[in-house]
């Protein structure tokens, strides 16, 4: 019998700066027992308890890069299962910023931040492994799947399912609505 998906709540947002084409990413290399130690990724977290979408994403940003958002655009829903070392569920919904006040701190408690040319993070998402290696931004394997649908023309949202078993990608599948 199946069960119910009972999945942890989270954000994930890729803070875009157009003037530079940049994108703002956390490179997790703080915590030696972080479930994504030496990966690289957007910025996000849990919503919390009495909290919806948006204002778990503006309170994660703000504790992350001590940046407050202006706006953003929701780019996409995934719903990852059995995912990582606790082999956890989640239901991530993804943003792409454009527009925001403040000046990104360097570091968090998580890792360093640092702005990456917007093409060398999509480049790290070819299916050409060398391409990938050469551009030092160990993504999970499943995130060069759907960041390419980040920061697309495509104005649709994009609504996902990523299985994996515990640190290895399993598949992907999406539709766009």
């Amino acid at each position: 019998m199946e069960m119910a998906l009972s999945p942890i709540v989270g954000t994930l947002a890729y803070i875009l700066n157009e003037e530079t084409d940049e994108v703002l990413l956390i490179r997790r290399d703080s915590r030696p027992n972080d479930d994504h130690f030496g990966k690289v990724n957007g910025l996000g977290g849990k919503v919390e308890t009495n909290e919806h979408i948006l204002s778990g994403l503006r309170r994660e940003i703000l504790e992350e890069a001590d940046i407050t958002i202006r706006s953003m655009q929701l780019r996409g829903v995934i719903t990852w299962t059995d995912f990582g070392p606790k082999r956890e569920d989640w239901l991530g919904f993804i943003f792409l910023v454009r527009d925001w006040d403040g000046d990104p701190k360097a570091f968090n408690d998580e890792g360093s931040l640092e702005w990456v040319p917007k093409q060398n993070l999509l480049n790290a998402c070819s299916s050409d492994s060398l391409i990938r290696e050469e551009m030092n931004l160990p993504l999970w394997e499943g995130d060069r799947h759907f960041i390419p649908l980040v920061f697309d023309n495509d104005p649709r949202t994009f609504y996902g399912l990523m299985p994996y078993d515990g640190e290895s990608f399993e598949s992907w599948s999406y539709e766009r609505l």
